[in-house]
């Protein structure tokens, strides 16, 4: 592989300059890769040209390269330090999870409103990278809302046995087993309970989804464990905090399951703007139980009761 001759040191300058020219063929995302390589070479004169050229590059083609999972360390560490105002290249560095965590950091407040959004779509990677949380809590990017999760993620201390005591009889029913997934959770700090609450057991998140730390909640429902019956389940529950069934609603994958979004509906714990836009989809059978429940916000219900009538009054005069 010719990343690996660079590397060893067995090309020579010949080809090398090749490379920086032109004369030799590759595809450009590799060519940017390589010549991100040959941009450290111990000789000189190939550094220099090779610098050159990966000023005249396109952007699409550090784009592309950037884009690679299998991409060179360097290649990430280069674009970084000499493309990042470059429109959209800190954004690709993030999007990449292959990129180094020490690599991303100096460019955060780089970063698109996005592309932050994105990095919180994978708390896997945030909660195991102290060094970009912290350098998010310190940017212009992030909103008041991801702050407070960043600096919940910052937390050390444990929350305590007491804290989850009642969500641990709802979610396990066995004592013995309740009593050591309680015992296990109590010890753990933030970024731990969002480490359980992504790669855990079912159990471990019909805990940690009424976790206090909302972090910990959008952990659960980023889980690639999690099963439909879950959040059926979830979205049915007013043990849950209005921003679990908000989070809930927001996903596109989540709404497809109209169990859940017929559970949302009728939860009187779901933010009445939820409820409100959710409701245009529920079928007329369900629709007609809707307008006699007492339990929902009569607000709910009195959309409910007039878009019965509207449906009732196009079909009469269809």
């Amino acid at each position: 592989m010719l990343r690996e001759e660079i590397r060893s040191g067995l090309s020579t300058q010949e080809r090398k300059i090749a490379i920086c020219t032109g004369a030799a063929s590759l595809p450009p995302e590799e060519r940017i890769e390589i010549l991100t390589l040959l941009a450290a070479d111990s000789d000189e004169i190939v550094r220099e040209k090779a610098a050159g050229t990966l000023l005249t590059q396109p952007l699409a083609n550090v784009m592309a390269a950037l884009a690679r999972t299998d991409a060179a360390p360097e290649m990430f560490a280069y674009c970084a330090a000499e493309f990042s105002r470059r429109p959209g290249v800190a954004d690709a560095l993030a999007k990449n999870p292959t990129c180094p965590i020490e690599v991303l950091r100096p460019v955060v407040h780089y970063l698109s409103v996005t592309a932050v959004q994105d990095l919180f779509e994978d708390l896997d990677r945030l909660s195991t990278s102290p060094a970009l949380v912290a350098a998010l809590i310190e940017s212009t990017v992030v909103n008041a809302e991801q702050r407070d999760q960043l600096l919940e993620l910052q937390r050390e201390e444990p929350e305590g046995i007491e804290a989850f005591v009642e969500a641990a009889e709802l979610a396990e029913p066995d004592a013995a087993k309740r009593e050591t997934l309680l015992q296990k959770i109590s010890r753990l700090r933030v970024v731990e309970r969002v480490q359980m609450a992504m790669k855990g057991t079912r159990e471990a998140r019909g805990v940690l989804i009424r976790d206090s730390c909302k972090v910990v909640q959008r952990a659960v429902l980023q889980s690639p464990q999690l099963t439909a019956r879950e959040v059926e389940s979830f979205a049915g529950m007013t043990s849950v905090s209005d921003e679990t069934l908000r989070l809930i609603a927001s996903h596109r994958k989540f709404r497809k399951n109209y169990t859940v979004t017929k559970a949302l509906i009728n939860n009187p714990k779901t933010p009445l703007q939820v409820s409100l836009h959710l409701l245009p989809t529920i079928t007329p059978q369900d629709l007609k139980i809707l307008t006699t429940n007492k339990n929902v916000p009569d607000t709910l219900r009195a959309s409910a009761n007039r878009l019965q009538r509207q449906r009732s009054a196009n079909r009469d005069s269809g």
